[in-house]
């Protein structure tokens, strides 16, 4: 994670004035680490049922593809889950994603 910082500026009474803004940069690894931490927050969950959840990708636009595993792969509530529980975590711990949405294989 690599932070950068704005100096310092001077206003009219050439008093130097602290303007700093943190923006932080989240490298590709590191948010596949965010979302790796948002997932184990769901999947005892999911596990307890016989099923389980893989990240897939993190595509540009911010949708999130996952893939499920074991049992959630044929569980009808599994659209439900995505959108009430897997879904609403994940956006919650990272703002960057826009949407999750399940692929195959």
């Amino acid at each position: 994670m690599q932070t950068r910082q704005r100096r310092w500026k001077y206003n009219s009474c050439n008093r130097k004035e602290n303007h700093s803004v943190s923006v932080v940069i989240f490298s590709k690894r590191s948010m596949e680490e965010r979302i790796e931490k948002a997932l184990d927050k769901i999947r005892p969950y999911l596990r307890a049922d016989g099923g389980d959840v893989k990240f897939k990708q993190l595509r540009p636009d911010g949708i999130l593809e996952l893939r499920w595993e074991g049992t959630c792969v044929i569980c009808p509530m599994s659209q439900m889950t995505l959108r009430a529980g897997v879904e609403r975590v994940i956006m919650k711990e990272i703002p960057e994603v826009k949407r999750v949405e399940a692929v195959a294989g």
